[in-house]
Order: C-alpha cells, then sequence, then structure tokens
C-alpha cells in the first residue's frame, strides 16, 4: 500500500466521526485523494506533507471532469475533515468560492416522493426488513436511521427519540408520534425488536443492511429515499393546509405574505424532524 493511502487510512480508523455510511463514503473518498495525487506526480507523500497546492490540483482536476457542485461540496467537506484530523486547517479554505465552486442547486418542482407498495412489501421475507421499511415511510427515517432503531428505547411517548449513534452527522432528534398508525407500527416494532434493535441479534449492522439491500432489490422496491420524500411532502400538507409545489401545489412565488410565514414555518420544522439543520434542503424533498 502506498504511504499516502496508509496514512490516510489510519486517520479514518482513528477517528470513527458519523455514521457507518458517512465513515465508509469518507474513507472511500480519501482512497481515491490519494490515488489521483500520486497520479498527478506527488509520489512518496505523507499525510503530514499534505499543503495548499495539493488541494488547488484536485479541485483543478475534479472541475475539469464535470464533477457537479454537489459532489465538489462534499469532496471539499471530506477535504476540510482530513486537514482538521491532521492539525492543518489552513491547507483547505473556508469558503468553497476561493475555488470557484458553485453553489449547489437544491430547487426542483418534480416530486421524487415513493410509496409503500403492499403487494412489494408482502415479497419481503425478513420481518426487520419489512419493519424498516414501515418506519422509514411513518417517521422519514433514513435506511441506517431505520435499521439501527431501538423502538423501546425511542418511543418516548409523544415523541420518537433518535440517538446520535444512528443518525448522519451525529445529531440527536426528535420526530413527533402524531398518528394512531404510528402508535400501532410502533407497537409491532417493539414486539419484533423486544429491548434491542431491528438489526437481529445474530447480525451485525453491515449484515442486517447487506440483507435489506438484497430484499428490497428482490421484491422490486428501489429508491427507498422516496418514502422520506413523501413523509415530508405530507408533512407539509398538514402543517400547511395545501400541498407542497413538488405534489403540485403553489410555488412560493404564488402565496400571499401570510401563506409564506406559514410555508417557512413548516420548512423549518419538517428540515428538523428529518434531522437537517438548512430550511434550503427542505426544497429537495418539497420544491419551492
Amino acid at each position: 500500500m502506498r504511504p499516502l493511502n496508509r496514512d490516510l487510512k489510519l486517520v479514518c480508523q482513528r477517528n470513527r466521526d458519523g455514521s457507518y455510511a458517512t465513515q465508509h463514503d469518507r474513507e472511500r473518498l480519501l482512497t481515491l485523494v490519494a490515488n489521483q495525487l500520486q497520479d498527478g506526480g506527488f509520489r512518496q507523500l505523507r499525510v503530514q506533507g499534505l499543503r495548499n497546492k495539493h488541494v488547488e490540483h484536485l479541485v483543478n482536476r475534479w472541475q475539469a471532469e464535470g464533477i457537479s457542485a454537489g459532489t465538489l461540496k462534499n469532496r471539499m467537506a471530506a477535504l476540510r475533515w482530513l486537514a482538521e484530523k491532521i492539525g492543518k486547517r489552513n491547507i483547505v479554505a473556508c469558503d468553497n468560492a476561493a475555488y470557484g465552486i458553485a453553489q449547489r442547486q437544491h430547487v426542483t418542482n418534480v416530486s421524487k416522493a415513493k410509496v409503500l407498495d403492499a403487494d412489494r412489501l408482502g415479497k419481503i421475507s425478513d420481518a426487520h426488513t419489512a419493519m424498516s421499511l414501515q418506519l422509514q415511510a411513518a417517521f422519514g427515517l433514513r435506511r441506517e436511521e431505520s435499521i439501527k432503531l431501538q423502538p423501546a428505547w425511542a418511543d418516548q411517548g409523544d415523541v420518537l427519540r433518535l440517538k446520535a449513534s444512528w443518525t448522519k452527522g451525529g445529531r440527536e432528534r426528535v420526530v413527533p408520534i402524531r398518528t394512531e398508525a404510528q402508535r400501532q407500527l410502533l407497537t409491532q416494532a417493539k414486539a419484533l425488536a423486544g429491548t434491542g434493535s431491528l438489526i437481529p441479534a445474530d447480525k451485525t449492522y453491515r449484515d442486517q443492511l447487506n440483507r435489506f439491500k438484497a430484499q428490497t432489490a428482490q421484491a422490486g422496491i428501489d429508491r427507498v429515499h422516496g418514502l422520506r420524500h413523501a413523509y415530508a411532502q405530507s408533512r407539509y400538507a398538514e402543517l400547511t393546509g395545501w400541498n407542497a409545489p413538488a405534489a403540485g401545489g403553489p410555488t412560493s412565488k404564488q402565496l400571499t405574505l401570510e401563506q409564506k410565514a406559514t410555508d417557512s414555518e413548516a420548512r423549518l420544522t419538517i428540515s428538523r424532524e428529518l434531522g437537517h439543520e438548512r430550511e434550503q434542503i427542505t426544497a429537495v424533498y418539497l420544491g419551492r
């Protein structure tokens, strides 16, 4: 293994920040970074030898390859994470604009919502996978959250509390329990999981994730993130009284001042329930 590849792998192993998926994606990206620096002529480079010129080389290459603004921003976030961990924050500019990276465009009024089809759900033979899918639809959970969830602990009366170790970015949050259907689903989930999670006792998270992927593929259930979109759009209609733009409702330009205030408050609420820090991200789910 090349020196820089080894160094970056060790940095990742020593700093287990974020969810399993976040860690996996970060390590994969930093492997790409090491390989591309090697290809660029920076041989025998070690992690403590990283400089501004190496970051600029990577950004120039990625921009020449036509990488999207969103992907570029994710890659820059990983480089800043690395710079912080090795005590060299100044090798990466704080503002992406310094590299000419455009703002990510989130707005779309094309719905990506998906409803959980009962017939296809019936083809899922693993009870834990089936329950995770239903929890994603009912509470807008991410896939990893729905697998790691410990229903007995999470059910705290009027809210479902998610531990930081289950969530993307390690941010604890709560999702309201509002309906009888949600309550009944949680009762079933607790009966299935007991005091544990929706990972069977004889399985690791990775085992159950692989089973989840295989089961959903076999049942013809794809793009499960669309269940979060459907949750967000349903909540928006509940909170505002009209459909989201992505679901055929009025756009922001068509709202009255009073409606815009309601729209803004609803988006903030939904953003928190989905585990996002910014209201702007709701445009991905709701449109604008």
